[in-house]
């Protein structure tokens, strides 16, 4: 009885853990996109060629993410994530240190692939700690990531409102943060590949499990990244509204989705994966129905938060579902995560180009569309359901020894 209580000690320390990492990991780029007008002045770059520059971070990473396996693999789980997430805090500073196009591309290369990479290790400890504790935690771990963002946004607001110059700036908070990420390293579990357990292949395509689930993750980031980028346009222009007001919708949608994520896990363990994505894509179209008809600024905004309260809780659940599917759980968390990058470097573009054809109002159509796809998709996160097949909290995980 002692072994287990000490286990379980453990499992739960690790949870901490872990959500301090989830938190250091937002808190990075919280810090960057708030500076990116600073970035922009110093690279003497314009509009067009900023939006290139910005295209490589989701690149980097979408060809990283398949390396966590093997690095954690090589390393074992501890040691892979302090040193990726310590790349990460410390490539922060990387782009403003660029003084032209080309630096800046590469500078945002190496920050999106550092992204990727420690991005997958820490939702696969996630998923782990999940799968050990016997009840779910992955929606308030993108919780923590969220209220690390508005931390190091709030923090960039001030250095930015203050003239602070961005190279002083980020080198300050790549230290505070890589600091805070080595610290919260040292409580996750130490998990440990088995010794007959072959190393994950180099470079290879995602399973179809994690295709079908990064389907459903494409869906609720498109609706995200179109949120994020367009719901103050679409309340300045199609609405009339003030920048202040058409701001705030911005705000409340980002709120909204933090909040829901802190609350999603006894949503999801009471109703479990399938049901409360359902739900939550039944809300997603509802919010989509009131952005796309609704006339007045109001009925928008209300539309748009429960746009938010509908998506918050699907990716959480689409990594834990691929972490559960079978095989090896880095590679599908991965290629779920590679899937779901992909929408949300896509989906602003993608609606301001249907925008510039049609409308704002066709180009939420589609949103609404897609969300229509996590109703009738949901099923396929059966594998990342709590209520399916759980294990005790000492129980070992296959192929692996902590």
């Amino acid at each position: 009885m002692s072994v287990v209580v000490h286990r379980l000690r453990d499992v739960r320390r690790a949870r901490y853990a872990v959500a301090a990492v989830f938190a250091v990991h937002g808190s990075v780029t919280g810090s960057f996109a708030t500076r990116v007008p600073w970035v922009q002045d110093h690279a003497g770059v314009s509009a067009g060629q900023l939006g290139l520059a910005l295209a490589f971070p989701a690149l980097g990473a979408s060809l990283a993410m398949p390396l966590a396996g093997r690095v954690s693999h090589r390393f074992g789980a501890r040691t892979a994530l302090r040193g990726l997430l310590a790349l990460w805090t410390l490539s922060l500073v990387l782009p403003s240190l660029a003084p032209n196009l080309p630096t800046l591309c590469l500078a945002l290369f190496v920050y999106g692939a550092a992204s990727g990479v420690s991005d997958v290790a820490m939702n696969a400890l996630g998923v782990d700690v999940e799968t050990r504790l016997d009840k779910s935690i992955m929606s308030g771990l993108h919780g923590m990531w969220s209220a690390g963002a508005l931390i190091g946004s709030a923090a960039g607001t001030l250095a930015a409102h203050l003239g602070t110059d961005a190279r002083l700036h980020h080198a300050l908070a790549a230290l505070v943060l890589t600091a805070a990420g080595l610290v919260a390293c040292r409580w996750v579990l130490d998990l440990q590949p088995a010794e007959d357990e072959d190393p994950p292949p180099r470079f290879a395509l995602p399973p179809r499990s994690a295709v079908l689930i990064g389907a459903v993750g494409f869906c609720a980031v498109f609706a995200e990244g179109a949120s994020l980028d367009w719901s103050a346009v679409y309340l300045r222009d199609r609405l009339d509204t003030s920048a202040g007001l058409a701001a705030a919708c911005t705000t409340g949608f980002t709120l909204t989705m933090a909040v829901s994520r802190f609350a999603g896990d006894r949503l999801v363990d009471r109703f479990g994966a399938v049901r409360s994505v359902r739900v939550s894509g039944v809300l997603a179209v509802l919010g989509g129905l009131l952005v796309v008809l609704g006339g007045h600024p109001a009925v928008a905004m209300t539309g748009f938060a429960l746009l938010g309260l509908g998506i918050a809780v699907v990716v959480p659940l689409c990594f834990a579902a691929a972490g559960r599917s079978g095989g090896n759980p880095s590679l599908a968390i991965a290629g779920v995560a590679t899937i779901t990058y992909t929408s949300g470097l896509i989906a602003p573009s993608a609606i301001g180009g249907l925008a510039e054809a049609t409308s704002l109002v066709v180009s939420f159509g589609l949103v609404t569309v897609l969300a229509c796809g996590l109703v009738v998709f949901a099923g396929v996160l059966r594998a990342g359901d709590r209520r399916v097949k759980v294990r005790r909290p000492d129980a070992a995980v296959p192929g692996r020894r902590s």
